[in-house]
């Protein structure tokens, strides 16, 4: 893996990751608002579970291959 490749791993890590926190305040303000939708926080809750999905592939592709 070249280092520009993996600088571009390492880059959209620190992006899916701030995103995930960002989804994380949100939710925590959603569920404080008794008026706010199931429905919005259920999707809101998916696509954070899909981002910390993608997070983990990502960084196993930063883990070197290990010949058995």
């Amino acid at each position: 893996m070249t280092s520009t490749h993996r600088e571009d791993i390492q880059r959209r890590i620190i992006e899916l990751e701030v995103e995930h926190r960002d989804l994380d305040n949100v939710i925590d303000l959603l569920l404080r608002d008794e008026r706010s939708e199931d429905l919005q926080i259920r999707r809101l809750k998916k696509r954070k579970l899909q981002l910390k999905d993608h997070i983990a592939l990502l960084k196993m592709q930063l883990v070197p291959d290990i010949p058995a």
